[in-house]
């Protein structure tokens, strides 16, 4: 049975990286994002009140691909060739993944400098 205890806010995301200091140039100046700080082998973004953390593994344990973080965006279209023109190479372009009542869900994914999956997600009303 549940107890009273809710986690119900996203406070910060950690993504595993292999050199901070390129990270950053990477999230900061390619993607576009708010750079908030940085500390040693770390750096840390605002993503409309969630942080991320991009971070140098300190240990074995914690030395793995970062789950997928999906940004959304307004028009993913834009988004996608904004970001192509910058360098960034997808994996794959934006596509219609479902229709949800009606709403049309899309999404394109592409790789960060360390290999991690990051996937834009973008939903409007069903055409």
């Amino acid at each position: 049975m549940a107890g009273s205890v809710k986690l119900t806010r996203i406070g910060q995301i950690a993504v595993n990286v292999r050199n901070a200091e390129r990270a950053i140039e990477f999230y900061r100046d390619v993607l576009g994002m708010e750079f908030l700080f940085q500390v040693p082998r770390m750096g840390f973004f605002n993503c409309d009140g969630i942080r991320l953390m991009l971070a140098e593994s300190e240990s074995p344990e914690f030395d793995h691909p970062a789950s997928i973080v999906y940004y959304g965006v307004d028009d993913i279209q834009q988004t996608y060739d904004d970001l192509s023109k910058s360098g960034v190479v997808f994996t794959s372009p934006p596509r219609r993944i479902a229709t949800v009542g009606e709403i049309d869900l899309w999404m394109a994914f592409f790789k960060d400098l360390d290999d991690n999956t990051l996937g834009l997600m973008s939903e409007s009303p069903t055409s």
